[in-house]
């Protein structure tokens, strides 16, 4: 259904694997990231879309920091496993998050704030139905 990419911004791909459909991790000669297919870019939160660039319709996040970006929402949406050769799982998405923490505040203040809005609308969900008999 999708086709991986073969340039990406950072030059042509040598190496390409799929994280989930149409979403991709990139390798070129000096440098890579995670590129988004154009049917796939909805997946994302509108917050993680203003963090990529656009290039011949992908949505593209570098490799230093965006990637973490692709990689959270992933998890969060769990369309995405961390890989089985990762020892220390928590370690690995504890990485993740500093990273966002450090280099894209906005995108982690608005990510934080959605998790809010879902458990405060379950809570409410909860009490409005009331104990149960």
């Amino acid at each position: 259904m999708f086709t991986s990419p073969e340039w990406s911004p950072w030059g042509k791909v040598q190496e390409c694997d799929t994280l989930c459909p149409g979403i991709y991790l990139v390798s070129t000669a000096s440098h890579g990231g995670t590129m988004v297919a154009p049917e796939m870019i909805s997946v994302l939160s509108p917050a993680a879309r203003k963090c990529g660039m656009r290039q011949n319709g992908w949505l593209c996040f570098e490799e230093d920091s965006e990637e973490s970006i692709v990689l959270r929402e992933l998890l969060d949406k769990k369309l995405w496993e961390i890989p089985e050769r990762v020892r220390d799982k928590a370690a690995f998405e504890e990485d993740i998050n500093s990273t966002l923490r450090e280099y894209h505040p906005d995108y982690w203040r608005a990510r934080q704030a959605g998790l809010e809005r879902v458990a405060n609308r379950a809570a409410a969900s909860a009490f409005n139905r009331g104990p149960e008999h």
